[in-house]
This record gives structure tokens, sequence and C-alpha cells, in this order.
């Protein structure tokens, strides 16, 4: 038996939908087999909320009365593009501000902004004869912009590093900080619920999958930055699969700042958390088998973050089972593991994005591309320091 997107969706504007988030399948599919598991779900909802620094949003101030080309635009005085429109600009998650870099940045102007609050406009311009204004200054929210969409070109990465140490000094990192001789190990996935770790060859993902963005309906909209696909599945039976990625989309006046949130990473800066949930049709057994996969079987890699260098050592595979208990073992000893993604958020967006398509309010898009099965990742040949 398989099922088609139009099936479910039909499903759904009836209101005969079985949803499921991917913790619940996972226990369904324990207790009472992948089969079963199948033949009662129809969508499994999967969700993450965790730092994603690829982020940003496209804002459109319209014109003033004497029109200005916008060339150096800053909001609460963090730095915006301005080699867009006259007055488009993009804001990058992670800039930070010009007089506290590491303190504040794009995030929080993109979550006070989304939050209802006012943010600083200042703009300045070399004049011309159609753009004679110089300078503008203004004080701005979502409801005086033409359109502001979050558009963030990497999110949802399928698989990262459980991070550690093995130099002899502390180090500061967007993995967060780093103890010594491998004192402590940092991981950022919700696991079992983590969108792109269920689906894992991309089966149900494509470009225009409606997709949770920040608390509103939102769109893949490419291939994330970084994109590639590297799965291995072990004798055992866990998985170890990363490198997919995916580039969003979504209005900001529709989002909420329960589900975008700034960050500071100590000595590191500026980051942004954003909420992403992703519904996965049922569409067979197979896809099943791989959506009730539990956090024991599914992998990452110990990396070594000291060095600095692209290829960063590996140091063995352990699985979420083990991160999520809070301790394991590395060379030997015991370690204790700390989550930089919020679980309890995960849950929450699944379990939101399960109301939604019960209610009616969210229906399944099928991708009108799939992604590639192969992608070469280039890495930069620089000079320099």
């Amino acid at each position: 038996m398989t099922r088609t997107f139009d099936e479910i969706n039909d499903k759904i504007r009836s209101g005969q939908v079985a949803v499921f988030t991917a913790e619940e399948v996972v226990a369904m599919a324990r207790e009472q087999g992948v089969k079963k598991a199948f033949e009662k779900a129809d969508v499994v909802t999967c969700a993450t909320f965790g730092m994603m620094c690829s982020s940003g949003a496209f804002l459109n101030f319209g014109h003033s009365d004497r029109r200005i080309r916008m060339t150096d635009i800053r909001l609460n005085n963090v730095e915006c593009s301005g080699g867009l429109a006259a007055v488009d600009t993009y804001i990058g998650g992670t800039q930070g501000s010009v007089d506290r870099p590491m303190e504040y940045g794009g995030a929080h102007v993109i979550e006070a902004l989304i939050r209802g609050e006012k943010v600083r406009l200042e703009a300045k311009s070399y004049g011309t004869d159609c753009y004679p204004r110089k300078y503008a200054e203004a004080y701005i929210g979502l409801e005086d912009l033409n359109q502001a969409y979050l558009y963030n070109p990497r999110n949802g990465y399928q698989n990262y590093n459980a991070a550690t140490n093995t130099s002899n000094r502390e180090i500061y990192t967007y993995m967060g900080t780093l103890l010594p001789n491998c004192g402590n190990v940092t991981y950022s996935s919700a696991g079992e619920l983590s969108p792109l770790l269920k689906d894992p060859h991309l089966r149900t993902i494509g470009m225009g999958t409606r997709i949770f963005l920040g608390g509103a309906q939102g769109r893949v909209v490419w291939e994330g930055t970084q994109y590639c696909r590297n799965v291995v599945e072990y004798e055992d039976g866990g998985y170890d699969f990363a490198g997919a990625t995916i580039a969003v989309a979504g209005d900001m006046k529709q989002m909420n700042a329960r589900y975008i949130r700034a960050a500071v990473m100590q000595k590191y800066g500026i980051t942004m958390f954003v909420g992403l949930g992703i519904p996965m049709p049922v569409l067979d057994e197979d896809l099943m088998h791989d959506l009730s996969r539990p956090n024991s079987e599914l992998y990452t890699q110990f990396v070594d973050y000291s060095t600095g260098k692209l290829a960063m050592p590996k140091l063995g595979r352990v699985s979420y089972a083990q991160l999520r208990s809070g301790s394991v073992e590395l060379n030997g000893r015991m370690v204790r593991t700390s989550p930089l993604s919020s679980l309890f958020m995960a849950r929450e967006i699944a379990a939101l994005l399960k109301e939604w398509i019960q209610n009616g309010r969210f229906y399944l898009q099928q991708p009108v591309e799939m992604f590639p099965e192969k992608r070469e990742f280039r890495p930069l040949n620089a000079k320099g320091e």
C-alpha cells in the first residue's frame, strides 16, 4: 500500500487525517511494529529549534517624499546590505552592530521587529538626479514596511557534529564553550524529532515544501548553501547522515517571536534560534521505517574543534540516545554532554504543527523539484592568516 500527497490532503480537508509527532511514531513502531505504524499514520510532524546562523531578512522601506537610493543602511546601528534596489535591504542575523559587535546584532533587530517593536533606520546616499536625497532617518516597525520576509540560505542541517576540544586550553565556538582535554561535549539536534534526520533521502522535502517557520507557514525555496549528501548505514542498523541543508523563506509579519530568538555565544558573537517544523507524508512503509528510527539508531560524530582547520579530526561516533543521557564515554572516560538546541521547543513546534494539520489550517505541498543526490562541496582556496 502507498499514499499520495493528494490523498493525504483530501483526508485533511475531510477531517479524517491521522497525524502523529515523530516521537509518537517512534513509540508506536517500538510497541506495534513499523507495518502497523504505517497503517495508522498519514502524516508525521518533525521539528527543531536551534541556532541557524545562516539566516536573515529582506526588507522594503518604501520611498520617502524626496527619493533616496540607500547605499549605507543601518538598523539599530547594525549594518545592512545597500547593494540591492533603492530602498530594499538584507540584514544578516549574525551581523554585529557597529558599537557592540559581540553583544547585539541582526538577529536582535529581526526579533525586535517580529515582537512589534520599532527600530531606528539610518540611511545615507551619494545622491543622483532621480534619487536626490542623501540622508534619511526614521523609526520603523513591521507595520511600516511594505515587505519583510525571513530568507535563510542555510537552515535545518540534516545532522551536526558533537563538539569537543582536545587542546589544553578552553575555547569559545559557535558550539559553545568547550573545556580543555575533552572536558565536555556539546551537540545541536532534536534527534528523532529533527526533520532532515527522519527523511534522510529527502523523499518528501524539496523546492516548494510547505513548512512551519518562526510561527508561520513558510516554504523551502532551494537547497541550502553547503548542501551535500552523505548517508552511511552501519551493520548494527544505525544511521549516520549529514550534509543536506535547506534554504527557507516566510513572511515575518505572520511570525511569532517565541519561535525566532536572538542569542549571543560567549566570545563568538551573534546567532539566531529558528523554529522549524516539517510535516512528512507517510507515503509507504519504507518511509515509515526511517520516520520511526529512535535516537538509539541515529548517530553523529565526535569532532575536535580545537584545530580551526576545515578537516576537523573525528574521534568516533555517538548516538543521540547516548548524548541525551547527559554523559558519554570519550577517550576512555565519561564526559558531560549538553544540548545547544531546545528539545522542549522542538516538541512544542511538532505538536503545534500536528494541531494545524488536524484542524485543516495546514496542507502538505508536494515538492515542485527534488534536490540532487550528489553535490560537491568546494572549499575556499585562500591566502592569508
